[in-house]
């Protein structure tokens, strides 16, 4: 692995752990001393998906991490957790079996990832996922959220199209 500083060939290993789907290496480059994080996991079958607005367009692990990464930017949420997050989406996606899944899919499966993990995350994906025309749209989903959080039988699971 090429060091992201000096360009040095090669580097060492100081850390493995597995992350989600993927190995996570923390690495030291013995030339200028700089330590860097590198991810592993095998490359995926084409996978594409299907927009709202009829575009279609390859699957994207980085879109998908950078869309979560913002709906819990300012969290108590770590890297890893993101990472895990992005995994279980990833791996769900594919173990559908489909070589194009709809937009709306994703954003179902990322919404129930969130919604366990925290509750502003979970509301600030909902507002752009969810595209509210008004207020009055982003208050009903909170609202349905509080009552899936206290156990409340009236509220109906995240709905997921798979």
């Amino acid at each position: 692995m090429h060091c992201p500083y000096c360009q040095e060939g090669d580097s060492h290993v100081i850390d493995t752990r597995t992350v989600g789907d993927s190995i996570r290496r923390r690495r030291e480059c013995p030339r200028c001393g700089q330590r860097f994080t590198t991810y592993e996991r095998l490359a995926p079958v084409s996978l594409f998906v299907a927009k709202r607005d009829g575009r279609r367009e390859p699957f994207d692990r980085e879109k998908l991490y950078a869309g979560i990464y913002h709906a819990c930017a300012k969290r108590p949420i770590s890297d890893d957790q993101i990472q895990t997050v992005v995994g279980h989406v990833e791996n769900d996606l594919y173990a559908l079996g489909k070589a194009e899944v709809e937009s709306q899919v994703i954003g179902q499966m990322v919404m129930q990832e969130l919604r366990g993990l925290d509750d502003v995350a979970y509301v600030r994906f909902a507002s752009v996922y969810k595209s509210f025309k008004d207020i009055n749209g982003l208050v009903e989903e909170i609202k349905k959220f509080k009552r899936w959080k206290t156990g409340d039988p009236q509220e109906e699971p995240v709905e997921a199209d798979h």
